[in-house]
């Protein structure tokens, strides 16, 4: 099946979700790391319960509420929530997200993020990476109310390019991610930064690629 369009996750995918509490590592100390990933891990069971119980609530607001949680579970001085807020806005892309982006936007395919993330965290985003003029699209969550792995956000690019769900691409580092958009009917890829283990949630990716550049080899 032809590739229409390459759909890209976001966060954890394109964009270092640990960078914002890397930054600041002098003032939270060795347990900066641990704090970040149970950042992640919280922000993320705020997006599934919420959907769970018709509870929407932005993701914005989810990543200030798990923030606040996860600095008392660290004991960290609140007074640096604004600062890691403010970092969350521009995290790091990953080293080889800009050159990949640039090699596949020769090919004249759609490229696309489709992201929990809100339309203004997604274009700041990009825009404070310098990767605005890559995309053709920034799908957001918000559209239908609901995170994923709702098969109501996976529909959104079909929906737009009016193509089938197996002409899509989808790349996340997400393992369940990968399994929403997969049983979905995409084309999903894994991106497996850290050497994980998949979930056993019905569907396992054909494609695992250590990093975006590989994904060239794939296209």
């Amino acid at each position: 099946m032809i590739t229409k369009a390459i759909v890209f996750d976001a966060y954890g995918t394109l964009f270092d979700v640990n960078s914002a509490a890397e930054k600041c590592k002098d003032r939270i100390g060795d347990k900066w790391e641990g704090f970040a990933n149970f950042w992640r891990t919280t922000q993320l069971e705020y997006t599934w319960l919420r959907s769970l119980m018709n509870r929407h609530k932005d993701f914005w607001t989810i990543t200030e509420d798990s923030l606040e949680k996860s600095m008392k579970v660290f004991d960290i001085d609140m007074g640096m929530k604004n600062d890691l807020l403010k970092l969350y806005k521009i995290l790091s892309p990953y080293p080889e997200v800009k050159e990949v982006l640039e090699n596949l936007k020769k090919k004249k395919i759609k490229l696309a993020i489709l992201s929990n993330g809100t339309p203004a965290l997604l274009s700041e985003l990009v825009k404070g990476n310098d990767l605005q003029n890559l995309f053709d699209d920034l799908f957001s969550i918000e559209e239908v109310g609901i995170y994923k792995p709702s098969s109501k956000v996976y529909n959104l690019p079909v929906n737009k390019y009016k193509i089938k769900p197996n002409e899509v691409t989808f790349l996340s580092a997400n393992t369940w991610d990968v399994s929403g958009g997969g049983n979905y009917g995409y084309n999903a890829v894994w991106v497996n930064r850290n050497q994980a283990i998949f979930d056993n949630l019905d569907y396992k990716p054909i494609n695992r690629v250590n990093n975006l550049t590989q994904l060239l080899d794939l296209i």
